[in-house]
């Protein structure tokens, strides 16, 4: 393929994904239908409660979901399927061209291997590196992701430092091969503000530097408002919305989407003052209704709404929204921005 072909064609396209878990409560379809496609550069946000789909999307991107669920759909990168890849194939891509920041750092190293020895590893499994070369890139990119003092304390143990230094070392590991895809699930979960967005700054110009296209996953709208180009909204394992990150927040078209941005802490708002909230709960995976997933907690259901999942309507240019009430849902939110 030549290298123009390849600037213009997708880096990662997903076309209707779907997955189907084993759960206590018998099989559960955790993610429906989703589609999205990312070039080289571009970067793609994910946002949504708990439960959402969220993770379980992006583990399908990485083949880590369990022996028992059932994928259904396409997952393409480069052009190559990657749904249905063997084990072995795919361990040739984790790490070095797809790696994944993990939300949790003390399950995603191992506590009884060094620091150096994790973050090294996926350089002398891809890169063929030696260990003198390994430990000095190792050492370098500690260094970048601000853990203190990397030199000496390269061969220490997980159990040894702080969880926002453990969170920096899986930062470290994930970037090490300088993968094309990083998918980033609350990178920064473990982090005070102020490193939050040291962090974050980082991952961005190297997704920059790099030619990198980068999934984040953040509960945070206002991470996902400064840091991706495009966003999707999830819930009950399906989008209700996407489009341009700018765009979305411009024109908020579902009522979720709305119900998110209305719970956010107000800067300036006096001591004491409550949250506004989206009433109810998210559905377990095995109770997910027939008709819109978001039907049984939105101000605005309507019978139509429980009938069947609705449709995506467009409601801008590349902007999306699955809901058969949208005109008066995005009537109802002019002004939200500025309350």
């Amino acid at each position: 393929m030549r290298m123009a072909e390849r600037s213009t064609m997708p880096l990662i396209e997903v076309d209707n994904l779907g997955v189907r878990l084993n759960t206590s409560r018998g099989p559960a379809q955790a993610v429906r239908g989703v589609s999205f496609s990312l070039k080289r550069g571009e970067t793609l946000g994910l946002v949504g409660e708990s439960g959402c789909g969220k993770s379980v999307t992006a583990m399908s991107l990485m083949g880590l979901l369990p022996d028992s669920a059932v994928v259904t759909g396409s997952i393409k990168l480069d052009g190559s399927e990657l749904a249905g890849l063997a084990d072995a194939d795919y361990c040739r891509l984790r790490g070095n061209r797809i790696s994944m920041i993990f939300q949790e750092p003390m399950t995603a190293l191992n506590p009884m291997h060094t620091i150096g020895h994790q973050v090294a590893e996926p350089l002398r499994r891809h890169k063929n590196y030696s260990a003198s070369q390994a430990r000095k890139e190792t050492i370098a990119l500690l260094d970048r992701v601000g853990l203190p003092d990397p030199a000496r304390r390269v061969d220490a143990y997980p159990h040894q430092f702080s969880g926002g230094q453990r969170q920096r070392i899986t930062i470290a590991m994930a970037l090490a091969c300088e993968p094309d895809l990083l998918i980033a699930d609350e990178p920064t979960t473990a982090l005070d503000v102020t490193i939050q967005g040291q962090i974050l700054d980082l991952i961005a110009d190297l997704v920059e530097e790099r030619g990198m296209s980068m999934i984040l996953i953040s509960h945070d709208l206002g991470v996902i408002a400064e840091n991706v180009q495009r966003m999707m909204v999830m819930y009950g394992g399906t989008v209700v919305e996407s489009g341009p990150t700018d765009e979305v927040f411009r024109r908020m078209g579902h009522p979720y989407t709305q119900g998110l941005f209305r719970a956010r802490p107000k800067l300036g708002a006096r001591k004491g003052t409550r949250l506004k909230t989206i009433s109810g709960t998210v559905p377990e995976l095995a109770d997910l209704p027939a008709g819109c997933t978001f039907s049984a907690r939105c101000p605005l259901v309507i019978d139509r709404c429980r009938a069947a999942l609705p449709p995506m309507v467009e409601v801008g240019p590349g902007h999306v929204v699955r809901c058969v009430r949208t005109d008066v849902s995005m009537a109802e939110n002019v002004g939200a921005l500025s309350a």
